[in-house]
């Protein structure tokens, strides 16, 4: 699989996200369009999951791109809410339009179902998104509730550092961030990294990484 996205950020999230699934090999990772057609090109993935207004060009361009010679990997393209129906309705050829803030799982779900050749509609996508939105409010009011240092932590584990690295930075235990990392999972209802990553990727944490 190729993955390209315009943000480091979010980049790193998806890279973190999808590196953890047994069944998704990430081959590549790019920050632009030209990058992303290159690595479509070279390296024939089964599936590019595509940021859909990347730099240089967008992916938009990349599916044209790609469809035009006859190159056969299947292409998904992420899209902010606001922007899925109008990249949808021009994303002629692909097996798919997924909005930025769906869940990891039903995005991990959507890459499985094109790997299968299923093409995703996109009204699925849009109801998805509106549950989405319900629970974005109660997330947000759980994300509230972390202290700073938790805030620190958040942020540094979706950067794809390990306890021990963090530790390090913030001059602590790797113990201490064990346990700080439980509190966080509690607080926010979920038990992994990978869901953790995506929730600071998701609501954008730019937190720095001194003291609190």
């Amino acid at each position: 699989m190729v993955i390209a996205d315009g943000c480091p950020v979010f980049l790193c999230g998806l890279i973190s996200i999808l590196g953890s699934e047994h069944d998704f090999d990430v081959v590549a990772s790019c920050r632009n369009g030209i990058e992303s057609l290159q690595a479509i090109q070279n390296l024939s993935p089964d599936i590019a999951l595509l940021d859909s207004s990347m730099p240089l060009t967008s992916g938009v361009n990349v599916l044209a791109s790609a469809i035009s010679e006859g190159l056969h990997t299947r292409i998904v393209l992420l899209a902010t809410p606001a922007e899925l129906q109008a990249i949808f309705a021009v994303a002629s050829g692909a097996y798919g339009v997924v909005p930025t803030n769906v869940r990891p799982e039903v995005l991990v779900h959507s890459l499985r179902r094109v790997a299968d050749g299923e093409r995703l509609s996109s009204q699925e996508l849009s109801v998805e998104e509106a549950c989405r939105g319900a629970r974005d409010d109660a997330t947000k009011i759980s994300l509230a509730s972390l202290t700073e240092r938790e805030r620190q932590i958040m942020n540094l584990v979706s950067e794809g550092l390990p306890n021990k690295e963090i530790g390090l930075r913030l001059n602590l235990t790797s113990g201490t961030i064990k346990v700080h990392l439980h509190n966080i999972f509690a607080k926010l209802g979920i038990n992994n990294r990978s869901a953790l990553t995506a929730l600071a990727v998701h609501h954008r944490y730019k937190i720095p990484h001194g003291g609190g």
